[in-house]
């Protein structure tokens, strides 16, 4: 049994990890959000009917003092394995090269990669000190494609993730950690409103090979496996959930 974290919980793939996660075994889960407290507190009332012990905890992954808060939360609770969902990400409006200013840079680089890493840091520290735990961050296909004339800062910070999942995943590997990424696709969440471009997936949403977006649950699915045992010889490795794109 194991307690199962995801930052950024509170819609999205976060929320139906969350959701499916209560059907997967384990003890209890936590979630986090930076203002959708509705979000979250739907996700709560969902989880409600399965008896699992979950909880919505607020932390702005760019405050450092808030994920110490967090963390501290989580050694309140009986020991248990720990499995982080590093999920919590944020996008700009679309734009080109000439849109990235400094300001908008710093922003999405502070939530997406500041962020994760501290919240990666202290997830390992309490599995080294505890009894053990997995990783997930989450990624993009944008890592590889590049988002031109989108997100190409938004882009940016899902490569450097890949190269801090790869680094955790080879030096974390002799403490039984296991640490693995998936990159999602144009997949049916907010992301894309918030981006500025609600009907993004009526545009574009027929071009993978497989000819549809996909769904949270999808992701889901694959985010659940890499942190099963069915997976358990999988360390480093990157998840494709993109319909072939």
């Amino acid at each position: 049994m194991a307690t199962l974290l995801i930052t950024g919980g509170s819609a999205g793939i976060g929320a139906a990890t969350a959701r499916m996660a209560a059907t997967r075994g384990y003890d209890r889960i936590l979630i986090t959000y930076s203002q959708d407290t509705a979000g979250a507190d739907k996700v709560l009332r969902d989880l409600a009917p399965t008896g699992i012990s979950a909880q919505a905890i607020q932390a702005d992954v760019t405050d450092m003092s808030a994920i110490t808060d967090l963390f501290d939360q989580v050694r309140s609770l009986p020991d248990a394995p720990l499995h982080l969902v590093n999920n919590a990400g944020i996008v700009s409006p679309t734009g080109s090269l000439q849109d990235l200013t400094p300001d908008r840079v710093a922003r999405v680089f502070a939530v997406n990669v500041f962020g994760a890493i501290e919240i990666a840091r202290q997830a390992v520290r309490y599995m080294q000190d505890r009894r053990g735990g997995h990783v997930v961050n989450i990624s993009s296909a944008a890592a590889r494609l590049g988002s031109p004339h989108q997100y190409i800062d938004y882009a940016a910070t899902k490569g450097a993730i890949e190269t801090v999942t790869i680094g955790m995943a080879h030096e974390l590997a002799a403490d039984g950690i296991r640490v693995n990424g998936v990159r999602p696709g144009l997949i049916e969440t907010g992301i894309h409103a918030k981006g500025g471009v609600p009907d993004r997936l009526a545009q574009i949403g027929h071009t993978p090979p497989l000819g549809r977006p996909g769904t949270p649950d999808e992701v889901a699915e694959g985010i659940l496996w890499l942190l099963s045992d069915a997976a358990r010889y999988v360390t480093g490795t990157f998840l494709d959930v993109t319909g072939g794109r």
